[in-house]
C-alpha cells in the first residue's frame, strides 16, 4: 500500500445514525462521541438527519433538536450539513430556516416524496423554496429516486438550478447510475459539487470523476475507504479493488441482517453504539448481532477495517510530530 497523501483524494461526509435510548427517546449525549469518532477516522463533515439518521421518522421539533446539538458539538472546523427535506414542503421550509439558525454549514433535502414534482421545471421550483428560506447557506439537492420516486434528469435539473437557485451548490447522487452521475459532474464542472451516493460503488465513481461522498457505512468504515482512494489515485488498482470488495461484503450483509438496524449494530461493534432504530425498524436480537459478527469476520472486514484505523492513525501521528 502507498503512503497516505496529505491531501486525501476524496472528501468523505458521513450520514450520522441518529442516537435512541433504549424506550425509542433521542439521546442527544452520544453526538459528541459521534463526532470525535468521525474526525479520527479522517471524514471531514456530516449530512444529518437523512436516511441514515432516520430524518422521517423524527418530529419536526426533533429534527431541530439533533441539528442543534450536532452543531454545537462539531464547532468550526467540522461541517455539518442538514437534511431539511419532508414530504411537506412547508415542513422543509421552517427546517431549512432552522438550520440557518443554527450555524449549520449548509442544507440538503429530497424531493417531497408523497405528492411528487413531475418534470424538472417542478422540481427546481421546489427545491428554490427550501433553498431561499436557508437565506445565503448552499443548498444540496439530495437524489433518491429509489425512495422518493422522483426521476427526472438530473444534469438537466443541475443546468436549470444553476440558473434558478442562487445558493445551490450541488447534488448527492444516491444512484447506481455511473453514466447519468458522469454527466452531472460533466454539467457542474468546478463550481458545483457532485457528492458520489452509494459507498458500495466509491471506486467506480472515483473513476467517473467523483472527488466526494456522502454515505452510511462511513460511520465506522471510513479508514478502508480513505486506504481505498489512495490506491486509486496512486495507481494500485489491484488492492483498490480488493479493499471495494470487502466493503461491498459488508454491505452486501447488511438487507438480510435487518438492513439500517444492522447498520447500527455494526457500528456498535466497531465504534459509537448509537442504540437501537425507531419503529417500524426492529433492533438485532443476540443471535442475528452474533451472526452478523461471525459473517462480518468470515469476509475480512473487521481485520480490514483494524489494519487502516492502525495504518492510518500511525501515519497521521507521525505527521502530527513534524508539524
Amino acid at each position: 500500500m502507498t503512503a497516505i497523501p496529505s491531501d486525501p483524494p476524496v472528501r468523505l461526509m458521513a450520514a450520522p445514525f441518529t442516537a435512541f435510548d433504549r424506550d425509542g427517546g433521542l439521546d442527544l449525549d452520544r453526538i459528541a462521541d459521534q463526532v470525535a469518532g468521525l474526525r479520527a477516522d479522517g471524514v471531514h463533515a456530516a449530512f444529518v438527519c437523512g436516511t441514515t439518521g432516520e430524518g422521517a421518522s423524527l418530529a419536526e421539533a426533533e429534527r431541530m433538536r439533533v441539528v442543534q446539538r450536532w452543531c454545537i458539538e462539531a464547532g468550526p472546523e467540522f461541517d455539518v450539513v442538514v437534511h431539511v427535506g419532508h414530504a411537506s414542503l412547508r415542513v422543509a421550509i421552517e427546517l431549512a430556516r432552522h438550520a440557518a439558525s443554527t450555524g449549520a454549514t449548509a442544507v440538503a433535502a429530497v424531493a417531497p416524496y408523497f405528492h411528487r414534482p413531475r418534470t424538472v421545471d417542478e422540481l427546481v421550483e421546489a427545491c428554490a423554496e427550501v433553498a431561499g428560506a436557508a437565506g445565503s447557506l448552499p443548498f444540496y439537492f439530495y437524489h433518491l429516486p429509489d425512495m422518493t420516486g422522483v426521476r427526472v434528469a438530473m444534469a438537466e435539473f443541475i443546468a436549470l438550478g444553476r440558473e434558478r437557485i442562487p445558493n445551490f451548490a450541488g447534488v448527492k447522487f444516491t444512484h447506481n447510475d455511473l453514466a447519468e452521475l458522469g454527466q452531472c459532474l460533466q454539467v457542474a464542472g468546478d463550481d458545483l459539487e457532485i457528492m458520489a451516493g452509494r459507498d458500495e460503488i466509491l471506486l467506480a465513481s472515483l473513476a467517473v470523476g467523483a472527488d466526494s461522498a456522502v454515505g452510511s457505512t462511513y460511520n465506522f468504515a471510513a479508514p478502508v475507504y480513505l486506504d481505498m482512494a489512495d490506491a486509486f489515485a496512486s495507481g494500485d488498482l489491484a488492492s483498490a479493488r480488493h479493499l471495494q470488495q470487502v466493503t461491498r461484503g459488508m454491505i452486501d450483509l447488511v438487507q438480510p441482517f435487518g438492513g439500517l438496524p444492522a447498520l447500527k449494530a455494526i457500528a456498535s461493534m466497531v465504534g459509537v453504539d448509537c442504540g437501537p432504530c425507531r419503529l417500524p425498524l426492529h433492533d438485532l436480537d443476540d443471535a442475528a448481532r452474533a451472526g452478523l459478527r461471525q459473517e462480518l469476520e468470515r469476509i475480512g472486514f473487521l481485520k480490514t477495517l483494524e489494519q487502516s484505523r492502525t495504518r492510518r492513525g500511525a501515519v497521521n501521528e507521525t505527521a502530527a510530530q513534524t508539524v
